[in-house]
């Protein structure tokens, strides 16, 4: 803790003297130039603000993703008239007699500041990206959050996103039915077959007082299945 206070410290300290240093160099550019008075301070306060407002401005843009081309230009114009007053202070420059340039400079200075600072304080405010922090469901309640979930979207599909329900299904086929075996016509039996097929008849319901089964008389003459028919026609 002590050792975060202290770069803490270390860094106001150096921010503090180097801005009272560009401070006072502005000034004296200032007074030299013809900006006496209150006016020589308030040339510092002007391009200080300034530098600090665009940097602001444009690590805005930056942290949102968008071009930060405005602000970076006006940022690079005060630390333009920062460094250069800085220079000028140096020795580089005769502050008893400042060129005409440096005047018109100097007095063209106000006007430059108060329509960057518009610009820069017209600016749309952009809000700084944040990212959604996943959302962590329990592995016990999953099941329950997808299905009130699917609740939900078919309660908005009828009204927010209709569903085509596709061509209409066509109409099974009726079943066919098969058609009904017709009994093969009796084949005409001669008469002497006749009567023994009514000979068996007797003698089984004589027998066991039932009438006798056609296939069993059949049977017993020897006759092939196909016969069936016409040996219960003659019983």
């Amino acid at each position: 803790m002590r050792a975060h206070l202290a770069r803490v410290d270390a860094v106001i300290v150096q921010a503090v003297i180097a801005g009272a240093l560009s401070f006072s160099h502005l000034h004296d550019v200032a007074a030299a130039a013809g900006q006496d008075g209150w006016k020589a301070w308030a040339y510092p306060v002007s391009v200080d603000l300034l530098l600090v407002a665009a940097w602001r401005r444009m690590r805005q843009s930056q942290r949102a993703g968008q071009a930060a081309g405005g602000p970076r230009l006006w940022f690079l114009v005060a630390l333009a008239a920062s460094l250069g007053a800085n220079v000028a202070t140096a020795g580089l420059l005769d502050l008893d007699d400042v060129p005409a340039w440096l005047r018109v400079t100097v007095a063209g200075w106000p006007a430059v500041a108060f329509f960057g600072g518009t610009l820069l304080a017209h600016a749309p405010h952009i809000p700084e990206s944040r990212t959604a922090a996943p959302v962590v469901t329990d592995a016990a309640t999953a099941p329950e959050a997808d299905s009130s979930a699917r609740e939900r979207l078919d309660r908005k599909l009828p009204s927010e996103h209709p569903v085509d329900p596709g061509p209409a299904p066509e109409p099974a086929p009726a079943p066919v039915t098969a058609p009904a075996s017709v009994p093969a016509p009796a084949i005409a039996l001669p008469p002497a077959l006749v009567d023994r097929v009514r000979a068996l008849a007797d003698e089984h319901r004589s027998t066991t007082g039932r009438p006798a089964d056609p296939d069993a008389v059949r049977a017993r003459l020897g006759l092939p299945p196909s016969m069936t028919a016409s040996v219960a026609a003659h019983l």
